[in-house]
């Protein structure tokens, strides 16, 4: 009898032992541009930018783990792109600063101008391009404005 009730406590342990459940599964955190947010502060005074301008923007990450800033530039091929901290930079508030390099390949009244940015974190490195709203693209256009006055006023419009 003594050996039937091992035999039955054995059978018992090892059937509970094999329908444990297992683990769970590890969470995968969110891709970075379903994080993070960008949103457009204010123009920047930098003196002595010779025809340059200015942004403050803020890059925030909202959830999950950190994520970092690869690259950030933007769509006009008459504009060259700083930012202020260099990347890779985590998410922070940076200073964007940019630079007429053609008034002929800029336009001269900016849409829905947005920003490239490119995200890492655990998950995924990934391209997104976020669009600032209509109080960038106003100050953009006018920065472009000042910029290019002279050449906008002569050229025909785009």
């Amino acid at each position: 009898m003594a050996a039937a009730t091992v035999a039955t406590l054995a059978a018992v342990g090892g059937r509970l032992y094999a329908t444990r459940p297992g683990p769970e599964p590890p969470v995968l955190a969110a891709h970075p541009s379903q994080v993070v947010g960008v949103t457009y502060l204010h123009t920047e005074e930098k003196p002595g930018l010779d025809g340059g301008f200015a942004f403050a923007v803020e890059l925030v990450a909202r959830s999950g783990p950190p994520v970092t800033v690869e690259r950030i530039d933007q769509p006009y091929a008459g504009l060259s792109l700083a930012s202020i901290p260099r990347a890779p930079f985590g998410t922070r508030e940076i200073v964007i600063t940019m630079k007429v390099t053609d008034c002929g390949k800029v336009p001269r009244n900016v849409g829905l101008p947005f920003l490239d940015v490119t995200l890492r974190n655990t998950r995924a490195m990934e391209a997104h391009s976020f669009i600032l709203g209509e109080r960038y693209a106003r100050d953009l256009s006018h920065a472009l404005q000042v910029a290019c006055g002279n050449e906008f006023a002569t050229s025909p419009k785009r």
